[in-house]
């Protein structure tokens, strides 16, 4: 069983504000005024009201990006100054990552410690694109006859970005960065659960220099707002994070405008356990894969392959690990794991836990809702698990792992890729040869070995098959935001 938080110097509480539109510059109620609350998902409460963007909005949004990329200063701000604009924007965060970290912890149930990493990601993202500024460059390209032949990355214009609840400002800084130090323009809609920080960083977009227009925020639904966002003729690309069956929706959509779209989407991802690795980096590397941010993570190692000769020592081990975990309030610093986003994702879960049971998996520990306030639900984890179980199969989004035994290497190899998704995966042993080719065969876009969890500013991210198309992070994403222009003059 889980156990409760020792209390221990808890992180200042934020004081928050009703949440407004950022729009042109400047922060706006929504055309019908109509808002929806933002809930703490540590107690339920509402923390304020959100102003929810209309079609109206959307229009007013997108208007004022198109004047800010075609006729104001941003079109003639040379791509140096837009590195400068992120460098500062990142210092701005860097300055305020103390209230922004309180702030996400506070609306997404991030423990305070996760919130303060995150917000060190943020930073080296916004610096890594600001330094990309200035080098985001054509070519000359040899052609027959007496031409010259050169080429021009210019921006794609007006960008739709829908970011999830799960890592609010560093979703928003993957998105931000390249857009920006390509000279695009941005309409933003946040996740309807997590509004708070991100609309405090349209607030240091000002700030930081960036003119009116070249950022725009938005609250409101995927159905409504999203949707708004999506099928605007005057948008030009989709940059969408979240589930696969909502990107299969915003691909028909954006079809009849041909816009492009990108999509980071989740996983299922195989964490797999040779005999051979070493058991205490495995167990901690496994436990971390799992209920790192209460499995509310894309790349969560959420099916876990054990050899067999080591499964009963290894479930040991990782259940015992389980039940020492603290869950409690996110803005005390000795807690480890805060509650999942909304009533709606706990009830979810909950029903994954049961539907394993029904099917047959044994609940090791844990499956049950922790304490009858907030949305708290316990470290679990299931053995005897079949591949064609909705546990092994769905992406739960939560703190659940199957357990499933294998014999040799290309046994698990292709159990690995039985699946739709295709985001991440990793190995644990000590044998090099296993490691490559394991890495080579697995069909997932990021493979870890020995390690999890690991993702870093520099390294694309991105998924085979449906977890997504396109890439993250990277010199990769800049391909996304740009556009190839040919000139060929004819000399003389």
């Amino acid at each position: 069983m889980a156990t409760a938080t020792v209390r221990s110097a808890p992180v200042k509480r934020p004081v928050v504000k009703d949440q407004p539109l950022f729009i042109g510059g400047k922060f706006v109620d929504s055309v019908g005024n109509k808002t929806f609350p933002a809930i703490d998902p540590s107690t339920g409460e509402v923390l304020c009201q959100v102003q929810e963007a209309t079609t109206e909005d959307v229009d007013r949004a997108v208007k004022a990006a198109r004047k800010a990329l075609e006729q104001g200063p941003w079109k003639k701000t040379d791509a140096a100054d837009r590195g400068r604009m992120l460098y500062r924007l990142a210092d701005l965060i860097e300055k305020e990552a103390e209230e922004l970290a309180a702030l996400e912890s506070l609306n997404s149930g991030k423990t305070i410690s996760d919130s303060r990493g995150d917000l060190q990601a943020v930073v080296n993202t916004l610096r890594y694109y600001a330094g990309w500024a200035d080098k985001i460059e054509g070519r000359t390209v040899p052609v027959r006859g007496n031409f010259l032949s050169y080429t021009l990355r210019q921006p794609v214009g007006v960008i739709g970005q829908i970011i999830p609840w799960n890592f609010p400002l560093l979703m928003l800084a993957w998105k931000w960065g390249p857009a920006l130090a390509c000279g695009n323009t941005i309409v933003m809609k946040l996740a309807e659960q997590t509004p708070l920080s991100g609309m405090r960083v349209a607030e240091l977009s000002l700030e930081a220099g960036f003119p009116e227009g070249v950022i725009n925020v938005l609250n409101g639904y995927g159905e409504t707002t999203g949707h708004a966002i999506v099928v605007h003729p005057d948008v030009d690309k989709i940059a969408f994070t979240g589930h696969y069956e909502t990107a299969k929706i915003i691909a028909k959509n954006a079809a009849d405008t041909l816009k492009r779209c990108t999509f980071e989407l989740g996983g299922k991802s195989p964490n797999v356990i040779f005999a051979d690795a070493d058991l205490d980096k495995a167990v901690d590397g496994a436990f971390h894969a799992i209920y790192f941010h209460g499995g509310q993570c894309c790349t969560a190692g959420s099916r876990l392959f054990v050899e067999q000769r080591i499964q009963k020592e290894f479930v040991e081990r990782l259940a015992e690990k389980s039940k020492k975990r603290k869950l409690g309030d996110p803005l005390d610093p000795s807690t480890e794991q805060g509650p999942q986003v909304s009533q709606e994702q706990m009830q979810k879960i909950l029903g994954y836990v049961e539907k394993g049971q029904q099917e047959g998996a044994k609940l090791v520990v844990g499956g049950k809702r922790f304490g009858n306030r907030g949305f708290f639900v316990e470290p679990t984890i299931f053995e005897n698990v079949r591949d064609d179980m909705a546990i092994a199969r769905d992406e739960i989004f939560g703190p659940v792992v199957s357990v499933l035994p294998f014999k040799d290497f290309n046994e698990v190899v292709e159990r690995a890729n039985n699946t739709y998704y295709g985001l991440a995966a990793a190995i644990w042993t000590k044998d090099i040869d296993k490691a490559h080719t394991f890495a080579r065969e697995v069909k997932a876009g990021t493979v870890w070995v020995n390690c999890y969890h690991v993702v870093d500013t520099s390294t694309p991210f991105g998924g085979f098959k449906m977890s997504g198309q396109g890439r993250e992070n990277g010199e990769a994403a800049l391909e996304h935001y740009t556009e190839i222009k040919t000139v060929t003059i004819k000399l003389s």
